[in-house]
């Protein structure tokens, strides 16, 4: 089965100054569709660097990345943008909402570049955020939201184009404890509908949830485990 991610002897060297700064030193990994990853380790091990070569943010310095068997690791910034948009979603700590946009044409904003009419945009848009909950606050801007309605703003924006991956940095950062229970239980909802998952987090217990955990130490893969029990939130609702 061919893996939807796949990189090799990833490596990602920063010069700051006469230093030499080795974010990712030689990485590799696969992650197959519908796996649920969650991608640990230190302040500076190299993890948020990774999610943006996955995510197509960035390119390595050298090494391979493969996404859906093809090789992004050579291309230019307008080809990892056309690709970013077609196979990838985003959900940032920080939401990354637009406040003068309600939530519908927030989400609708990625269809915009995919190249849809305005009532195909908003007619997907107005699908996703029901799905994940929000259909009485499609209207309402991200100030008239709360953290966890704001989050799930995010999580549709990332789901609108339906995508081969979804990629969460830290999505539970700034939310209290009850409301990360919701999102990661939205989380599992999306796996369970046959995304593919790659979380990053420093928290071990949202770590929990993902049913394989990849530890990263000083730019290379420490430990890359199955989750035998991941926790569940939906089976434990009521």
């Amino acid at each position: 089965m061919q893996a939807i991610i796949s990189v090799r002897n990833l490596k990602k060297i920063y010069h700051m100054g006469s230093t030499i700064v080795k974010a990712l030193n030689g990485v590799d990994l696969d992650v197959h569709k519908n796996e649920y990853v969650a991608l640990m380790g230190p302040s500076g091990s190299g993890k948020s660097t990774l999610m943006n070569l996955i995510g197509c943010l960035d390119t390595p310095t050298s090494g391979d990345y493969f996404l859906n068997g093809t090789n992004v690791s050579t291309m230019d910034d307008a080809e990892l943008a056309a690709i970013r948009n077609k196979e990838i979603g985003f959900v940032f700590q920080t939401f990354n909402l637009l406040p003068r946009l309600s939530a519908l044409e927030n989400v609708a904003l990625p269809l915009v570049y995919a190249g849809k009419s305005k009532s195909e945009r908003l007619e997907k848009a107005a699908q996703v955020l029901e799905s994940v909950g929000l259909a009485d606050r499609m209207h309402h801007k991200p100030n008239e939201l709360s953290g966890g309605q704001r989050q799930r703003v995010a999580v549709a924006r990332a789901l609108v184009n339906d995508p081969s991956i979804i990629l969460a940095d830290e999505p539970t950062g700034n939310l209290d404890s009850k409301t990360s229970y919701e999102i990661i239980g939205l989380f599992e909802e999306i796996h369970n509908a046959g995304n593919t998952i790659v979380l990053v987090t420093h928290e071990p217990d949202i770590a929990e949830h993902a049913h394989r955990i990849v530890r990263l130490r000083d730019g290379v893969v420490e430990s890359d485990v199955q989750n035998p029990n991941p926790v569940s939130v939906l089976n434990n609702v009521g």
